[in-house]
């Protein structure tokens, strides 16, 4: 058990190091066993921080992400956070001005997070296979530049299917009404 943590955390350590010193864009942090985003790693990228603008932190166990991560890594072009358990994001999203991709698929968000739909230059939003009931329509329909949602497997209400496409401007991707997502 104390080899397998020890050598998550070498992978992590490796990983951070790689991104500092090839001056990388991307931190790629996937399937890393992750619970939390490692609080050493804020010191160690702190003079690179506005030079990545990927961040993956897919295929973890993460439950939720800090207000401190989203302001330390503000200048993200793309968030990959499919295949966690979260549930939520922190009202500090909406630093993110500059975040044109956003990956939730795969989470246990019942609510929309509607932080999303304050930030401009969100181009996509993925948030399929959650537990997602109600979109706010409206608020979606006013995102400057907004090209695609994808809500399949989502236990979306008739309303939504209803209100929505008459609506939008941008692809929104829903499952047929009681479809259920395919065994991992």
């Amino acid at each position: 058990m104390l080899r397998k943590m020890g050598e998550a955390v070498a992978r992590v350590a490796r990983k951070v190091n790689e991104t500092v010193e090839s001056g990388s864009d991307t931190l790629d942090l996937a399937e890393c066993k992750l619970v939390s985003f490692p609080v050493g790693i804020y010191k160690v990228l702190r003079n690179v921080t506005d030079q990545i603008h990927l961040i993956t932190l897919a295929n973890n166990e993460l439950k939720a992400l800090t207000s401190k991560f989203m302001t330390t890594f503000c200048q993200l072009r793309e968030l990959r956070l499919e295949g966690n358990f979260l549930h939520r994001l922190p009202n500090e999203v909406s630093t993110l001005q500059h975040l044109k991709a956003i990956d939730l698929s795969r989470n246990q968000f019942h609510d929309f997070p509607e932080q999303l739909t304050t930030l401009p230059a969100l181009e996509n939003i993925n948030l399929e296979e959650n537990e997602i009931v109600d979109v706010p329509v409206e608020k979606l329909a006013a995102m400057p530049a907004l090209h695609l949602i994808n809500l399949r497997f989502n236990p979306l209400n008739a309303e939504v299917r209803v209100i929505a496409p008459p609506l939008i401007k941008f692809d929104m991707l829903m499952s047929p009404e009681g479809a259920r997502a395919p065994p991992p």
